[in-house]
């Protein structure tokens, strides 16, 4: 234990980050990855909280560009967040890690419903959480989702795992002579429109002290070497 730096985390990964060489849909060979690169984290007695998003499936969005309402678009994007996180936890509980998966919308013979106190006490008895649904509200997007959960269950920092090394001052996939921060302020972020979540999520971070890394999730024991504190990524804070 003495060997962790973040003993409650909450873990962020995009819908697209499923998709991998498929180009669509869900691919097993990244589920498999991740579920042991979870493993890991949660076998050295890391607390962790899981929000992913459904952009894989479904962008409410986009919905717009189909004649659907925002609020409909969104509330169809909630439930392809439900379609992620039931794969994960397939995944996960494969590895022989126990895990709990909790919707902020009711759908009983599916997921537990989201209520704070019983997330904190399936973190005490050791099971991985995952948070489906969103916020259960239309027009708030899974990264604020995501902080919002950190900041309910007290996490010690929200990490958001990503296919580049951390927050570039450009997109690195495109120039390679971006800069990569190896911390910023979420002030700064704002300044900059960086874009690494969106307003509402970087202000309730901000707002509530809460620290975030932002790391390659695609790199084999990035995610370990993170919560022990080593260099990985860039820290917002």
């Amino acid at each position: 234990m003495s060997k962790i730096k973040y003993k409650r985390v909450l873990l962020k990964l995009s819908g697209e980050s499923l998709i991998g060489e498929n180009g669509y849909g869900i691919d097993p060979h990244v589920l498999d990855f991740f579920s042991n690169e979870i493993k890991k984290v949660h076998d050295i007695g890391v607390q962790l909280g899981i929000v992913i998003g459904g952009g894989n499936i479904y962008r409410g969005l986009n919905a717009a560009e189909l004649g659907i309402d925002r609020v409909t678009g969104d509330q169809m994007g909630m439930l392809a967040t439900m379609i992620n996180s039931l794969a994960l936890q397939n995944a996960v509980e494969h590895k022989g890690t126990d895990s709990r998966l909790m919707s902020s919308i009711q759908m009983n013979e599916v997921a537990e419903p989201y209520i704070r106190r019983r997330a904190i006490r399936h973190f005490e008895k050791g099971r991985v959480v995952i948070f489906g649904a969103g916020t259960g509200h239309p027009y708030f997007s899974t990264d604020t989702a995501a902080s919002l959960r950190a900041v309910e269950i007290e996490a010690n920092v929200i990490v958001k795992g990503t296919r580049v090394d951390g927050v570039f001052d450009s997109d690195p996939e495109k120039n390679p002579n971006a800069f990569r921060f190896e911390s910023i302020s979420y002030l700064d972020i704002l300044k900059k429109n960086l874009r690494v979540m969106d307003l509402t999520a970087v202000s309730l971070c901000q707002e509530n002290k809460l620290p975030m890394v932002v790391f390659n999730m695609d790199v084999p024991d990035n995610l370990l070497k993170l919560v022990r504190g080593e260099n990985i990524g860039t820290v917002i804070q």
